[in-house]
């Protein structure tokens, strides 16, 4: 059976999209998965991230399989990864690009990474959209929760209102997140024991859990 593939996707900028994929990334492969990541995104800053990983692994290479993609060749190396690997994590751009779709449209899960804010609940309703559009699941993921906060009731009735999944775990806004993608690693590999890599590794099986659905 072919590898699943999921693409995280947002429209609005700044919402932490590249580096939700680079943990997703690094904790799927942690967990045994034959993983591949593809970034799209023409900012390229996953494919950055995996220079300063490659780096960082002293000769241990990514530990996952990479490409970065786009044009005409995208959809024959999404089929050619998803072949090849059990799960492949895509890094899209910001904006509804040609590749963006194209990516969305060969997706068995699209996460949209959305703070916990109503301009960026609203902000995200064109990412939902094109989901919808192209037929493919999607499931939003609370990202940069502020500490000891919840989401207001109004709030949850907004997020109800989507039309999409909503992952059980919120990810907290913890400066182990961008510490250790600095390190060239993902959360769980830099800090396991950390509220972050837990929060992160239960957003992973989440994941898992909707794929398999």
């Amino acid at each position: 059976m072919a590898g699943r593939i999921v693409v995280v996707a947002q429209q609005k900028g700044g919402a932490g999209k590249t580096t939700l994929a680079a943990h997703l990334a690094a904790y799927f492969a942690g967990r045994g998965l034959r993983t591949a990541a593809a970034d799209i995104d023409p900012q390229g800053s996953f494919t950055r991230w995996t220079e300063l990983r490659f780096n960082a692994r002293d000769g241990q290479g990514l530990g996952f399989g990479f490409a970065q993609l786009s044009g005409w060749r995208l959809p024959t190396e999404l089929d050619r990864m998803s072949r090849e690997h059990d799960i492949v994590i895509v890094d899209s751009a910001p904006h509804a690009m040609t590749d963006s779709r194209t990516a969305i449209r060969y997706a068995n899960l699209v996460l949209v990474p959305v703070q916990p804010s109503p301009m960026d609940l609203w902000a995200t309703g064109p990412t939902l959209a094109l989901a919808r559009e192209e037929r493919r699941p999607s499931m939003i993921v609370i990202n940069r929760m502020p500490p000891r906060s919840t989401l207001a009731s109004d709030m949850v009735e907004k997020l109800n209102a989507l039309e999409a999944g909503v992952c059980r775990v919120a990810l907290g806004n913890r400066t182990a997140y961008a510490s250790s993608l600095g390190a060239g690693l993902g959360v769980t590999e830099f800090e396991p024991g950390s509220t972050a890599a837990r929060e992160l590794a239960a957003a992973g099986d989440d994941v898992l859990a909707a794929l398999s659905r």
